[in-house]
């Protein structure tokens, strides 16, 4: 059951800087119990396009680790519904997490930080 879904950044983070805690925290979670929403896939896959860390080898090992989860039409109604007016996959990543009931692991908690009912969970510290 997912429990989690991970942002773009610490997504980045856990592929190529490495943050020993963080790919600590992910190891321990069972399979299934952490996942990546096609919303972050998309900004990560799009800096791997442009060039930017990770290589796309990295970036596909680390989706057949992690699943890929969609945002579907249960997600946009809520989406919707958010007040906050920030960048769009923030948005878009918050209502989905919501949705669903789950934590979103990021290493940027400022950026979801007025969504009402979010739970943020940063695991580089």
């Amino acid at each position: 059951m997912i429990r989690y879904l991970i942002d773009a950044n610490s997504a980045v983070y856990a592929m190529d800087v490495g943050n020993e805690r963080l790919k600590e925290r992910i190891a321990d979670c069972e399979v299934g119990e952490i996942a990546i929403s096609v919303i972050s896939y998309a900004e990560v896959a799009y800096g791997t396009y442009v060039g930017k860390p990770p290589p796309p080898e990295v970036l596909e090992a680390f989706v057949a680790a992690i699943p890929l989860v969609s945002f579907d039409e249960a997600d946009a109604r809520e989406y919707a519904k958010l007040p906050f007016k920030r960048a769009r996959f923030d948005r878009l990543l918050a209502a989905q997490a919501l949705r669903m009931g789950v934590r979103v692991i990021t290493n940027n908690e400022d950026d979801f930080a007025d969504v009402p009912g979010l739970k943020v969970e940063n695991w580089t510290v």
